[in-house]
């Protein structure tokens, strides 16, 4: 007996093989043309099972087809050839980004029970993660939907002032922004500099900003 394709063995269980073409990262989505000719197919970043790594231009995949509200057809279910089977879950990423955030926490807990910080200072990070965490939920469900997105730079930017622990368990609840190098390499700088500031908080200088700030609210 002759063993099918995997080609011909996608195609019997309804699903597509072709090229990434066109593809623009910064926006998130491209097109796919078929392995076997026909009209290409739009495809989003949302669409593809795998988040390990970004889409690239000729990178070979298989997909499913569906349509959009509009009625045209779009790639959905699409995996890189050669990829295993779907992960469900990045349940090892939510564990290891829930840990660095709520033991950042617990020690920023701590510090304000002895004094060293003003409870305030918790109060401000809980809030920001909270608003964090709700921003990349809401960016999440935009780009699924194609509504308008919210700018890096303003998730970067509630990150900065205390939201990062929201938005580092976020980037992995939600498998948003997570694979991708740019994202998370300011995301990480971003992190930094906020814990550079937390610990110039306790010199003379930062103690009197700190002071005056929490003076005029």
């Amino acid at each position: 007996m002759n063993r099918a394709s995997p080609r011909e063995a996608s195609a019997r269980r309804g699903r597509h093989t072709g090229r990434i073409t066109g593809w623009k990262d910064d926006r998130g989505f491209g097109f796919i043309t078929p392995a076997n000719g026909g009209s290409q197919t739009f495809v989003h970043i949302s669409a593809f099972a795998s988040r390990n790594r970004r889409p690239r231009e000729n990178d070979l995949v298989t997909y499913a087809l569906a349509a959009d509200p509009n009625g045209r057809p779009r790639a959905v279910q699409v995996q890189f050839v050669g990829d295993s089977a779907i992960r469900p879950t990045g349940s090892r990423s939510v564990v290891y980004a829930t840990a660095v955030a709520t033991s950042f926490v617990a020690l920023l807990g701590t510090a304000v029970v002895l004094g060293v910080f003003p409870s305030q200072l918790l109060v401000l990070y809980a809030a920001a993660s909270v608003v964090a965490f709700v921003m990349y939920w809401n960016d999440k469900a935009a780009a699924r939907t194609e509504r308008r997105r919210t700018a890096e730079g303003t998730l970067h930017l509630v990150g900065l002032f205390g939201g990062w622990p929201g938005a580092l368990i976020a980037m992995q609840v939600f498998r948003h922004k997570s694979s991708k190098p740019s994202f998370r390499a300011v995301f990480w700088i971003t992190v930094a500099v906020n814990c550079g500031a937390l610990v110039w908080l306790k010199s003379a200088d930062g103690a009197r900003f700190l002071e005056s700030v929490l003076g005029a609210t």
